[in-house]
């Protein structure tokens, strides 16, 4: 059998002989079974979720895959879908790269296209798209295709109407196929779903684990496996769905409240009104300070600092932020106590007690958090850091994980809970900038 026709019935074969690229064996498992109507893939980060759909978008395109009484319609069209223009990117600029400079692929490509959308053209008529599932879907209206896949599902907020209403209707005049893949974010849409299709006949489910991946430091993973709370190594390295229903802030009111326009640091300006809220390190933990905008609602965050420091670097980092800002100090004073309060007397930083009234004290802290998301009274930027780790802090995440439970770790949720608990208590007008300034003792 020629490699073309191999290549056809193979997209394993295909990816080796026309990409030059090895699958993994999950990759592969993947690439041979999902082809039936609907195919979800569910699987921890870093498993190669844009990889293989690279991959097979570029095949099912390369060779147009679809049922042979089909084709007297013109054209191929297949996309690739996901919850923002730049997460749709991710897969199709993988795909982009997998064509560059490879002789069997890369003459078949008529052009390629950036706007009004990411876009490849085959000579064989073909096209892979880019597109964004925002706004309920509707810049899809209008369009059909032969292949959808719906990149990072599981954090659509609108999946069951984009799905439902949008995207399998775009199939309907060619009886295609949708894949949806992700990483779990709890037992959401995404997680009926898949309860869902692994009972249909009709359909195919895979899950994976981060470290079904060679290419990755299984040594790695299982340090970072040491420091997650349970809920990010089910879901962010196992691939599992985890019950998430004993976090705290509901997921769409988190997602209504994360702006990533918003600058951060943001500086100081004259007139306004700011408190801050500190979570001091442990042995395992870093030291958070977030500063809050409460002129008026919806407040905002405007400072965030993460970090792990000796206590005077501690102290210094406090100091340097009320020099900046001014406002009200609340700090984790959790088993240090009057030490803490005693060296930062000089800016009249207040102690609030995580361990208070048997406990009864912290989950007040984190019931006023909630509160404030539920209610909308409160805006975030979306804030990622890196750490010594080589690896990436997100504030959106951390939030999405914070439950009433085992919560000793989430330093920049306690940290937020802390500076809104100020907000709470805080009814005086701050004088003016310049006015506070002054009066600093250091």
């Amino acid at each position: 059998m020629s490699i073309w026709k191999k290549s056809f019935f193979d997209p394993v074969t295909f990816a080796r002989e026309f990409l030059e690229i090895n699958p993994h064996y999950a990759q592969r498992k993947w690439l041979w079974n999902s082809r039936r109507k609907e195919n979800l893939l569910c699987t921890g980060n870093r498993w190669g979720k844009s990889t293989v759909q690279a991959i097979k978008l570029l095949h099912r395109c390369f060779f147009k895959i679809r049922n042979r009484k089909w084709d007297n319609i013109p054209g191929y069209n297949a996309v690739n879908v996901s919850i923002t223009q730049d997460q749709a990117g991710i897969v199709f600029n993988r795909a982009m790269s997998m064509v560059a400079g490879k002789r069997r692929i890369e003459p078949f490509i008529k052009e390629t296209r950036k706007t009004p959308f990411p876009i490849i053209v085959f000579i064989n008529g073909a096209t892979l798209q880019a597109r964004s599932s925002q706004n309920r879907g509707e810049y899809l209206l209008g369009n059909d295709f032969d292949f959808i896949n719906f990149d990072e599902a599981a954090f659509e907020v609108n999946a069951a109407y984009v799905v439902d209403t949008v995207l399998t209707m775009r199939l309907a005049d060619r009886e295609g196929v949708i894949d949806y893949c992700s990483t779990p974010n709890g037992k959401n849409w995404f997680y009926n779903k898949y309860l869902e299709l692994k009972n249909s006949p009709n359909s195919y489910v895979q899950t994976g684990d981060s470290r079904d991946n060679p290419a990755i430091s299984r040594n790695y993973i299982e340090q970072r496996m040491r420091k997650l709370p349970q809920v990010s190594i089910e879901q962010n390295i196992k691939g599992l769905f985890a019950d998430t229903q004993g976090t705290i802030i509901p997921f769409a009111d988190l997602e209504e409240a994360i702006i990533p326009s918003l600058k951060c640091p943001e500086p100081p300006k004259p007139g306004k009104i700011y408190v801050h809220g500190w979570d001091l390190a442990r042995k395992r933990t870093h030291t958070v300070g977030i500063t809050l905008d409460i002129t008026s609602e919806p407040i905002r965050l405007v400072a965030l600092e993460r970090f792990q420091r000796s206590w005077p670097n501690v102290y210094a980092a406090i100091r340097q932020r009320y020099r900046q800002y001014g406002g009200r100090v609340i700090i984790d004073s959790t088993g240090l106590g009057d030490v803490i309060l005693s060296e930062l007397e000089d800016i009249g930083a207040e102690g609030f007690n995580f361990g208070a009234g048997g406990g009864k004290a912290k989950a007040e802290l984190l019931a006023n958090l909630q509160r404030f998301f539920v209610m909308h009274r409160i805006i975030l930027p979306d804030v990622k850091l890196g750490d010594s780790a080589g690896t990436e802090w997100s504030l959106q995440r951390e939030l999405t994980e914070l439950g009433w439970e085992d919560n000793n770790q989430f330093d920049a949720a306690m940290a937020l809970a802390l500076a809104l608990w100020a907000a709470r208590i805080d009814n005086t007008i701050a004088p003016p900038l310049a006015s506070r300034v002054g009066k600093i003792r250091l």
